[in-house]
């Protein structure tokens, strides 16, 4: 075989530990090595010959046009084969448009729907859904991090190391009723696979991703957002945080995929780990090429996403009119939690409108024992729903009774979710002239009400205390803070 346009350019070659390319003109040749490792056989011409049709055939489906064909090149005692590709401009890479500073933009938002679409055809069947399942990805995640215990204690923090393996299985085993419900909503798919910067070029007339993941099916088998989710472990590494956010963004539209932040997180966080381990054995087989410093910061960023992923169970407690609604919701919105109410609850559960008036006096009516205790564990019954399904969880009420809020402990502890404890607090002057403000409220308490709830609260040692007479965006600031330090347990 003579490449063709081979006069129209110097020659230049890649190779990799499993294949060569040579670049010629206006294509690419790449062949298989002759080798056997622990993920692939190529030790035959027939297993390379296979793998190179196996090749063609599914990075077919993002770049047609690319990948061109196969051929065979022969000789004396040879016949190799050989896939042909168009070849792309290097100054067209995604990673190096990023690097340079260029406004990838509109190319990220192509790409995302070119994603999407890819998955929303892709093939589904009972054994793909498995190879993502919550126990499957555990596998993988126990892999990855046994990938990089060479470099324990040398480039690799053994509290990193140790932290995202704790962090990781925890996520997984309270999330189940998560990945079944992804599964069910055909969210798993045959995708890329390996959607690195490197490997994506912006061309005028639309992005082209190649060299997806063809020597392991089920590492290929994925959900959509893990899929995505690689592209935009790798804008981050690049530095280009924005542009990861903006693509996941895009992605989430175009496939319809309303996911909790959580899943982006863990995600994104599983694809710098699966490039630690990668980077981790490019530094044992190649000990001067610098990869144990790329292994380091991987995992750094694998650890960020994971402790940032962590779901939280939040309790924003006080009296009436210590501002812990006001508190709650501008928690809620700066977190992206869903914020539970128990005025709203208690009306619920009696059929009310959230404004319609169920003053009574303190103990009484709607706000008897019987009542306020179904409103409670009606709180807490969809705190652990939506925590099993990846969602963070901001509980207002009073949390004036110690057991309650250890009722709420074991709800966070039985779906592995990290504890928030935050209690507001304001004179009581202040308290009650807040308290007469309100026009349309849920609350119906009154002064008199709250004096009399003072006299009942218990101690509430473990909370942070928020002094609410402070701007409120500083209120929201300090409870953030208590939030972020969730994980304060473990390395950063």
């Amino acid at each position: 075989m003579r490449p063709a346009g081979a006069g129209s350019a110097s020659a230049q070659v890649h190779e990799t530990h499993v294949g060569i390319v040579l670049l010629v003109g206006d294509r690419a040749y790449k062949v298989k090595k002759p080798v056997r490792t622990s993920f692939c056989d190529f030790s035959t011409s027939a297993l390379r010959r296979v793998a190179i049709e196996r090749e063609l055939r599914l990075n077919r489906r993002l770049a047609p046009d690319v990948y061109l064909g196969t051929a065979r090149l022969d000789g004396a005692g040879c016949a190799e084969p050989v896939l042909v590709m168009r070849r792309m401009p290097d100054d067209r890479r995604l990673s190096r448009l990023v690097s340079d500073g260029c406004d990838v933009t509109d190319h990220l938002r192509r790409l995302a729907r070119m994603l999407a679409a890819l998955h929303a055809r892709s093939e589904r069947s009972a054994s793909i859904t498995a190879d993502a399942s919550a126990d499957a990805l555990l596998e993988r995640w126990r892999a990855n991090l046994a990938g990089m215990e060479a470099l324990r204690g040398n480039a690799l923090d053994p509290g990193l190391l140790d932290g995202a393996g704790r962090l990781a299985a925890r996520f997984l085993a309270g999330r189940r009723p998560l990945f079944v419900r992804r599964a069910a909503e055909g969210r798993v798919v045959d995708g890329h696979g390996d959607l690195l910067a490197d490997d994506v070029f912006c061309l005028d007339d639309g992005p082209r991703a190649l060299d997806c993941l063809d020597f392991d099916d089920s590492l290929r088998h994925v959900d959509g957002l893990d899929d995505a989710a690689f592209l935009a472990m790798d804008l981050e590494r690049l530095g280009a945080d924005a542009a990861a956010r903006y693509f996941l963004h895009a992605y989430a539209g175009f496939a319809a995929d309303p996911a909790p932040d959580t899943l982006v997180h863990h995600y994104v966080a599983y694809r710098a780990g699966v490039r630690a381990t990668v980077a981790a054995v490019r530094h044992l087989q190649q000990p001067d090429v610098g990869a144990d410093a790329d292994a380091a910061r991987l995992l750094t960023l694998t650890m960020a996403h994971l402790r940032a992923g962590a779901p939280r169970l939040v309790l924003v407690g006080g009296l009436p009119g210590t501002g812990k609604s006001t508190l709650a919701a501008g928690l809620a919105d700066r977190t992206g939690a869903v914020l539970v109410s128990s005025d709203r609850v208690r009306k619920e559960l009696a059929g009310m409108a959230p404004s319609t008036s169920a003053a009574a006096p303190f103990g009484s009516g709607l706000y008897a024992p019987e009542h306020t205790g179904a409103t409670y564990r009606e709180l807490l019954t969809r705190a652990a729903a939506l925590l099993s399904l990846g969602e963070s969880v901001v509980l207002d009420a009073s949390w004036t009774c110690a057991r309650r809020r250890t009722e709420a402990a074991a709800v966070a502890d039985d779906r592995a979710a990290e504890l928030v404890q935050v209690r507001c607090v304001a004179p009581s002057d202040v308290a009650a002239a807040r308290i007469r403000a309100r026009h349309g409220s849920a609350s119906d308490a009154t002064p008199a009400v709250a004096a009399q709830m003072a006299a009942t609260v218990d101690a509430w040692p473990d909370a942070l205390e928020v002094d609410t007479t402070a701007p409120a965006a500083r209120c929201v600031d300090m409870a953030r803070e208590a939030w972020d330090a969730a994980t304060d347990g473990l390395p950063r």
